[in-house]
């Protein structure tokens, strides 16, 4: 795999540490990474889909048309986040093989349902409430996708087989995350695969929920009945707007006293506890107007100088946005992003105990 420099890998958890503190110098990687994220795969594949694998040649579609959940139509939906994540009309139009007119229409139909603005025109952005209609967007859409392939399996009088479903919090553990994909999909191109998107509340329920049958998330955390591998160790930044009083010290970085204060975004009530204390670097409180839960939902806020977030070192390199400054917290311990599966196994062959 090749990968970042400040991409520190590290050996499985409950291993001895490799040379130094987490907040010491970058180790080199280690070789043991690829096993152990292969291993963790090959675990959460044979759970989902025992021997013999059925390969899946479906495609996946973002709406289908005639689908209404409550007054929604998900077409509406489905161009309501092409526009969020293209920031335009047109080229969202183009996405989804629709004309202007018809994406402009579905926006301001769902505006009407909903009795308020959802984006701002210019520039186009989503508007606090279409920030919250986001991750709701993308959970209907896929749990539409979901049930449509499930019932087309049967219709089709085949044996219900669903794909290794990959988590994938953010960026996940950087370039990690797409090489161990990629690995798995080489060394097992019989069995089908997909990616779902985790927001910052699905630290680990997504696992516990059988809605993923592996997680990339952060930071590393102890839970019952879940395996946790330590991926990367990574330095502790912040994201602010370019405007702050602090952007001037992107380049010799800052200490925990002078970033504890920051209007850090809310999180929900029912997010896990290890990722509150970890954006809010333990102590730090919700000062933000705004509440966040992914990415683009931090990034949003914080250009508008509404917000600030932290991360790991390499999402300053995932998401370089526009108006914003990211900043080395110098004296905060590092964090470690994980991949996450499931201790109990069905196949005692790809249980735990046969690492």
């Amino acid at each position: 795999m090749a990968l970042q420099p400040d991409a520190v890998i590290t050996q499985p958890v409950r291993s001895q540490w490799r040379g130094g503190s987490a907040g010491g110098p970058e180790r080199r990687p280690a070789p043991e990474v690829a096993v152990v994220v292969m291993q963790g795969f090959l675990r959460a594949a044979r759970a989902a889909a025992p021997p013999p694998f059925r390969k899946c040649e479906r495609p996946r579609v973002q709406a289908r048309a005639g689908i209404i959940v409550g007054r929604m139509d998900l077409r509406r939906l489905s161009s309501f986040l092409a526009v969020v994540e293209e920031g335009h009309f047109g080229r969202a139009a183009t996405r989804l093989f629709l004309s202007p007119a018809a994406v402009t229409g579905h926006i301001q139909q769902l505006e009407r349902e909903f009795g308020t603005p959802l984006l701002e025109r210019s520039p186009v952005a989503p508007t606090p409430a279409g920030q919250r209609l986001v991750s709701h967007a993308r959970t209907l859409l896929a749990a539409a996708n979901a049930a449509m392939d499930d019932v087309a399996d049967v219709a089709q009088g085949a044996a219900p087989r669903r794909p290794l479903r990959v988590g994938v919090m953010g960026h996940g553990s950087a370039e990690v995350t797409p090489a161990a994909v990629s690995a798995f999909r080489r060394a097992r191109p019989e069995v089908p695969l997909s990616l779902v998107q985790l927001t910052f509340t699905e630290h680990c329920s997504a696992l516990r929920e059988d809605r993923v049958d592996v997680a990339f998330v952060r930071p590393a955390f102890h839970s019952e009945g879940i395996t946790v591998d330590v991926l990367t160790t990574e330095q502790r930044i912040v994201v602010v707007s370019a405007a702050s009083s602090l952007a001037d010290a992107a380049g010799e970085g800052v200490r925990r006293a002078d970033i504890i204060d920051l209007p850090y975004l809310r999180l929900p009530p029912h997010t896990p506890r290890p990722f509150t204390d970890y954006l809010y670097f333990d102590e730090g409180e919700r000062r933000s107007p705004d509440w966040a839960l992914t990415p683009h939902d931090c990034l949003t806020s914080v250009v508008a100088g509404r917000g600030a977030g932290s991360a790991l070192k390499s999402f300053a390199r995932y998401y370089p946005w526009p108006g914003t400054v990211y900043i080395p917290v110098l004296d905060a311990p590092w964090a470690h992003s994980v991949l996450a599966t499931r201790e109990k196994d069905p196949d005692p062959e790809c249980g735990s105990s046969g690492r």
